[in-house]
């Protein structure tokens, strides 16, 4: 069967983060346990950069244990796995860092990566980018592609990880604090579930008041689809989809005799609560992290970075 190009950033975490109790652990100490392997160059820095100072197990090699038996996985490519360490550190737990506190990021990121190389194949013609798991776990699949992406440029990246990064991370925060009531509303029962990677609906997404095609599948991945798109794309890419967006619902009832909708408010109305959400519960302005955003890929492109750079300092 050919392969679409659809795109899942599916979650399949349901359970609720506990909260802080005298009984939790110390997050400022690290509970990892190094398991009895070869020690690399690597892994020391992995150690110093994520296990040390935020509790975060970045797992490079494949387990079987870990990965998700009703799909075919291989190992990543190791210099890919390098790659991306750098990645989420810089593009990820730094950002959070500089936006929200290192609390923060040591409170609500995620305290497993699972690196797999390929993608998780569906049976309907879509494949799997990331999953997270009960909160605390993030799998990335796709990693042997890795290096081409980076070479194709940000909009790439951002495709195939880090709006999955950010996406998942959303439905995290999302099990800490509920998604408002309201949210729920605006697109009601326009929703659609599995039906969201069928025609018409995947190709006239903007048109229904979606910014994606992927976000009409429930509120749930609307909500994080909401804030990932809009913190990895500039604003000159973002308000030009909401042009997009009435354009498309104006040719629309040209054709039909309709009347013409304004799907660039409804997506409005959703982003101002998603602001809401992120500047009551975790004080973050979702304008200054997507500037972050936008900043710290810049370096990326422009070569600041050195993504092999494996030296414990």
């Amino acid at each position: 069967m050919k392969l679409n190009k659809l795109i899942i950033p599916l979650a399949i975490g349901v359970m609720a983060l506990s909260s802080c109790t005298a009984d939790d652990p110390d997050e400022s100490k690290s509970v990892i346990v190094t398991p009895n392997e070869e020690q690399t160059k690597f892994d020391k820095w992995l150690e110093v950069n994520f296990a040390i100072p935020y509790n975060i197990d970045f797992k490079y090699r494949y387990k079987e244990t870990e990965s998700d038996y009703d799909y075919y996985t291989v190992p990543a490519h190791y210099e890919d796995a390098v790659k991306m360490a750098h990645l989420v550190k810089y593009l990820c737990v730094e950002t959070y860092d500089e936006v929200a506190g290192t609390d923060f990021t040591r409170r609500y990121f995620p305290k497993m990566f699972f690196l797999i190389g390929e993608w998780e194949y569906r049976n309907n013609g879509t494949y799997i980018l990331g999953t997270a798991e009960g909160g605390r776990k993030i799998l990335l699949a796709g990693l042997n592609y890795l290096s081409e992406n980076i070479a194709k440029g940000p909009e790439y990246m951002n495709y195939y990880y880090f709006k999955t990064i950010h996406h998942e991370f959303t439905h995290i925060m999302n099990q800490t604090k509920v998604i408002p009531a309201d949210f729920q509303l605006v697109s009601g029962k326009d929703y659609l579930g599995d039906m969201w990677s069928e025609e018409p609906f995947n190709k006239e997404y903007l048109s229904r008041g979606f910014i994606s095609d992927y976000s009409q599948e429930s509120y749930t991945e609307d909500f994080a689809e909401m804030l990932s798109e809009y913190i990895v794309n500039d604003a000159e890419t973002w308000n030009s989809r909401l042009e997009q967006a009435d354009k498309d619902a104006a040719d629309k009832a040209a054709k039909t005799g309709e009347t013409s909708t304004n799907p660039s408010q409804l997506i409005n109305t959703k982003l101002d609560i998603v602001r809401r959400y992120m500047k009551e519960n975790f004080n973050i302005d979702i304008d200054v992290l997507r500037e972050t955003v936008q900043r710290r890929q810049a370096d990326i492109v422009a070569g600041k970075v050195d993504l092999m750079d494996i030296t414990v300092k």
